[in-house]
């Protein structure tokens, strides 16, 4: 079983997550996949089995929970034995003016973005020193890490911690032989962003590329970084953003 790798990835019952969970699927990684929604995750491991030469298993609720956190990685060694590839993409936008920002939303932000990245990672890294070939971790940020984006301010510092986190990790993580990135997408066709009329035609106009991303172009980066062909890359960030970041208009503008 070893020469197939073992991926948990959170956040996976759609958009980037799940477009994640089908490439791994592809190129042969069994996939535990999460997400808060039961029904969710439920239609996510439906639609995934068969899509690869792995196999999928689902394991539904709050990605910040040691609960379920725990359940993703007793899942993952009773069925393999290993953990080769983590994805913490589980994340929350809760938007609002700074000035008006509430203490509740900012703490929520917070637990799930942060909190809930920081937990699987350290979970999933307890296994993986244990390891021959130690493993691969990816943290999903966003360009609002890199630009400052209007009722994003709770939102965006926690997507720079998480990138500084996957920085800082490569002092006590590399001696194992674990790699850890983050991947940064920019504006991104998902199922939240097209029930916005408005939001293809937006930020074709705003990226230099002409469109938004797809899912399947951060998955591909995604994959990337995991994979041995990443072998020597750790803690860095790699933006998607068809050059936004370059230029950086505003959608209010």
């Amino acid at each position: 079983m070893k020469n197939q790798k073992v991926a948990l990835i959170t956040g996976a019952g759609q958009g980037i997550g799940l477009e994640i969970a089908r490439s791994l699927l592809e190129t042969g990684s069994h996939v535990i996949l999460n997400d808060l929604e039961q029904g969710l995750t439920e239609e996510a491991v439906a639609s995934l089995s068969g899509a690869g030469k792995g196999s999928v298993f689902g394991c539904a609720g709050d990605s910040a929970s040691e609960e379920v956190i725990s359940e993703m990685v007793e899942m993952a060694m009773r069925h393999f034995g290993h953990i080769d590839q983590v994805v913490a993409n589980a994340g929350i936008t809760l938007f609002g003016n700074f000035l008006d920002y509430s203490r509740e939303d900012f703490f929520e932000v917070v637990r799930i973005n942060q909190a809930g990245t920081f937990f699987l990672t350290q979970a999933a890294a307890r296994i993986m020193k244990r390891q021959p070939d130690g493993g691969s971790i990816l943290l999903t940020s966003s360009v609002t890490a890199h630009q400052s984006h209007e009722n994003l301010a709770a939102y965006a510092m926690s997507k720079a911690a998480v990138e500084m986190l996957a920085k800082n990790l490569v002092l006590e993580l590399a001696p194992f032989g674990i790699r850890i990135n983050t991947v940064a997408p920019g504006a991104t066709m998902t199922e939240r962003t097209t029930s916005d009329p408005n939001y293809i035609g937006t930020w074709s106009k705003l990226t230099p590329l002409g469109r938004p991303a797809s899912t399947t172009d951060i998955a591909a980066a995604a994959v990337f970084l995991l994979s041995d062909g990443a072998r020597h890359i750790t803690g860095q960030t790699l933006v998607v953003d068809g050059g936004w970041t370059s230029i950086s208009p505003s959608p209010y503008a």
